[in-house]
């Protein structure tokens, strides 16, 4: 994987110049995860196809195909409510490990494009194409070559959307789906925008849309006709950004090299459970998946925290502070184990767990936690462990706590 950058936010973001090109684009890759899957099982080409689970099972969906969405299935929607709305559709487990290494692939195309990437997630991507043009030519014609390479290299349809603001981007690609690219020129995004509901702003949920009919407000165009002062009167601060987000103008800018605040794995489990095997092992993997994640990052972790969601959606977290920062599973694994066993009365049953780490240092410190020597024979063990799951697949190599682990879950980051 390459370095790439990621956005923070910045306070008082001004609108794009007049003078502007528009050279943030934003990739989305079409119904990934079905994609993915049909690459192995192309039969299933222009069918009704859902990934996340089977059709009796309590999970969501996390990826429809195109034909399955015209029945009104989409992402996040509970699969028995997706098998009721598309009963002829096939159900299929997902298969993260998979997803990640085609993700991976496409960000090391992305990257030739740009310096300055986001993975915004496994799907999605930005980047900043200024100051690419001798090397690309121009923006749009750049981001053309860009989709066509990655269909052409890995099968995998995807869209885009060319704008000056990352906002604009996003919404620009969502148009273009499925299979095709949108440019929103600067100057113009409020007038992009206008026809649009006001749900495909980003941030914008039932309830925001909600308040907005309430004021006599269904599309983009009649929001940019009401006054900042009455958007504030209605919804505070938010109101500010509703203002904002309804012209085009984003409050994010590229900042390479900023390092994640944390990095966490959870699991959701297809039916509750109380089996402190299925449980343990399941949070070894999760463990395991962000302490590899933590050393590609070239950091050491001081804070590890486990998340326990229990059947009545009672949720709880717990930490441990390391007294030197740490990259090592054994370490890791040692403190989720004491959280896990002081945390959980050995009977409730849990629908969701995982695990994370914070409090980040670029370099290690764990010379009292091992001795000189075993801590370098750890260090040797996890680089050769990570390179052998980079070759084979994560779940190929596993510490033994982690071997029982059932495939009834859904993880995600």
């Amino acid at each position: 994987m390459p370095k790439l950058a990621h956005f923070r936010a910045k306070n008082d973001a001004p609108a794009p110049a007049a003078d502007s090109v528009a050279s943030i684009l934003h990739i989305d890759m079409d119904a990934f995860f079905v994609s993915v899957e049909l690459l192995a099982r192309p039969e299933l080409r222009g069918l009704a196809v859902i990934v996340g689970g089977q059709r009796d099972q309590r999970g969501v969906v996390t990826s429809a195909s195109y034909e399955a969405r015209r029945f009104g299935v989409h992402s996040a929607m509970a699969l028995r409510t997706a098998a009721k709305l598309c009963p002829h559709a096939v159900f299929l487990d997902g298969h993260h490990e998979l997803y990640g290494r085609w993700s991976d692939r496409v960000a090391a195309i992305l990257a030739k494009y740009s310096p300055t990437v986001e993975m915004a997630s496994i799907d999605e991507a930005y980047l900043d194409l200024a100051g690419t043009e001798r090397l690309h030519g121009p923006h749009f014609g750049a981001a053309h070559k860009l989709l066509l390479e990655i269909t052409s290299t890995t099968a995998l349809p995807c869209s885009g959307g060319l704008a000056a603001t990352r906002l604009v981007a996003k919404v620009a690609s969502e148009q273009a789906k499925p299979r095709g690219l949108v440019w929103v020129a600067s100057g113009s995004e409020a007038t992009f925008l206008a026809p649009l509901s006001v749900r495909r702003i980003p941030g914008i949920g039932k309830v925001t849309e909600a308040a907005l009919k309430g004021l006599g407000v269904e599309t983009i165009a009649q929001l940019q006709q009401v006054t900042l002062q009455r958007l504030e009167e209605v919804f505070g601060k938010w109101g500010q950004a509703l203002y904002r987000k309804a012209r085009g103008i984003d409050s994010f800018e590229f900042f390479v090299d900023a390092e994640p605040k944390s990095i966490s794995h959870n699991q959701t489990f297809g039916h509750d459970t109380n089996d402190r095997e299925i449980l343990e092992s399941t949070l070894s993997h999760l463990c395991q998946k962000a302490a590899k994640r933590l050393r590609e990052a070239g950091l050491h972790a001081r804070t590890v925290s486990i998340t326990l969601r229990y059947a009545n959606f009672t949720t709880i977290t717990r930490s441990h502070t390391l007294t030197e920062p740490s990259d090592l599973d054994t370490i890791f694994l040692r403190m989720v184990r004491d959280l896990f066993s002081s945390a959980w009365n050995g009977t409730a049953n849990l629908r969701l767990v995982g695990v994370e780490f914070s409090s980040f240092t670029a370099g290690s410190g764990q010379m009292d936690l091992l001795d000189p020597g075993r801590r370098d024979k750890l260090e040797r063990l996890a680089l050769a462990t990570d390179s052998l799951r980079d070759r084979f697949g994560f779940s190929k190599v596993q510490f033994g706590g982690s071997l029982a682990a059932h495939d009834d879950r859904d993880e995600h980051d």
